[in-house]
């Protein structure tokens, strides 16, 4: 495997012209991404102030949504419903990708008994749109449509270096390196140079980054014409097993099935 990638430009927002742009649709959205794990329930203040906007604004569009069935309420608290599932699963009934990594995910499974995903990035998260392998316990759990800070993971630090020099000093100036576990790296220093690592060697891997005792392994997944759109992973528990031996183990089929994707997508 070629130790150049980079993320291709189709991966950069898109200049919206100011005419274009709806700002109510804008504020709606943000009402919906204000909860949470840690805020499962708001009030019209407590949503007004995580979107800066004033309460009178979050209760309207709180109101909005609870009409059309997004969120419910007990008069004063907010809560999302499972009808904002259609947004996700809109997304994966119409992308291809998730559809077709699927079989090439049982091929990992297979080759590794290890569970696989595919996860693209998304702001300064990865999220996972296709998996297969059997859910074992972890707190932090890799479902379809999961999101997980990017440094924190195998494929979020093959995306992070796939990036160039430029995106990278801007990303770790404006972003704060959360602490998961005793293991996890927070010094913006030391993760340079792992993500000069991965770049160097093309492929990455992650252990008690963000579960103690799970160890992450991932490659670049290119499209035909050679862009990195995403990553495709395997997650293990670690065990006995050092990990020399689970490179040697897994990397080979985590490559030899990324390359065969590469002109399916």
């Amino acid at each position: 495997m070629s130790p150049n990638f980079s993320l291709g430009s189709a991966s950069d927002p898109a200049v919206l012209d100011k005419r274009d742009w709806i700002a109510g649709l804008e504020k709606g959205l943000s009402i919906i991404e204000a909860f949470d794990d840690a805020h499962p329930r708001l009030t019209a203040s407590q949503a007004g102030v995580r979107c800066a906007m004033t309460r009178t604004a979050a209760r309207r569009y709180l109101l909005t949504l609870k009409h059309l069935g997004y969120v419910a309420s007990d008069g004063k608290l907010f809560w999302l419903t499972p009808r904002v599932l259609r947004l996700g699963q809109s997304y994966l009934e119409s992308a291809g990708l998730p559809r077709i990594v699927q079989p090439f995910l049982q091929r990992v499974t297979a080759g590794t008994q290890e569970s696989a995903y595919v996860s693209v990035m998304d702001g300064d998260d990865i999220v996972y749109i296709a998996r297969n392998g059997s859910n074992r316990v972890m707190n932090t759990g890799y479902v379809l449509g999961s999101r997980v800070q990017a440094q924190v993971t195998a494929a979020g630090m093959l995306m992070l270096a796939a990036r160039d020099e430029t995106w990278l000093t801007h990303w770790l100036a404006a972003h704060e390196l959360k602490a998961y576990t005793s293991y996890t790296i927070t010094s913006k220093e030391r993760l340079l140079v792992e993500l000069a690592r991965v770049r160097s060697r093309g492929w990455a891997m992650s252990e008690q980054q963000l579960e103690l005792n799970y160890r992450g392994i991932a490659v670049p997944l290119r499209n035909r014409h050679g862009e990195v759109i995403g990553a495709l992973s395997v997650t293990m528990p670690m065990g006995r097993e050092s990990s020399e031996d689970a490179v040697t183990r897994v990397l080979s089929v985590l490559s030899e099935t990324a390359q065969a994707m590469r002109n399916l997508i």
